[in-house]
């Protein structure tokens, strides 16, 4: 696995795009209780079940490499000159 640069951040952006997302449409409602780790789960398996994101392979289904496939995910969504792309 390849480090992304500003992976953290990647992340970040991503939970707050997907989670407003699912939110507006009425499909969850999170709370202020919920753990990191419960909101990149939900909004990796979300991505996967909107075939959004292509799962990751049995027995690699862990936090580390869920934050990486949504890091890579966001980073292809945010415009060429975006500062996280930089």
């Amino acid at each position: 696995m390849k480090k992304i640069k500003h992976e953290k951040e990647l992340v970040k952006l991503a939970l707050d795009l997907v989670m407003t997302i699912a939110e507006k449409k009425g499909v969850v409602k999170f709370d202020a209780t919920d753990s990191s780790k419960e909101k990149v789960e939900y909004v990796y398996r979300l991505l996967v079940h909107d075939k959004v994101l292509q799962p990751l392979a049995k027995g690699q289904e862990d936090q580390p490499m869920m934050k990486h496939k949504l890091a890579s995910w966001m980073l292809k969504q945010l415009p060429a000159d975006h500062e996280l792309k930089k």
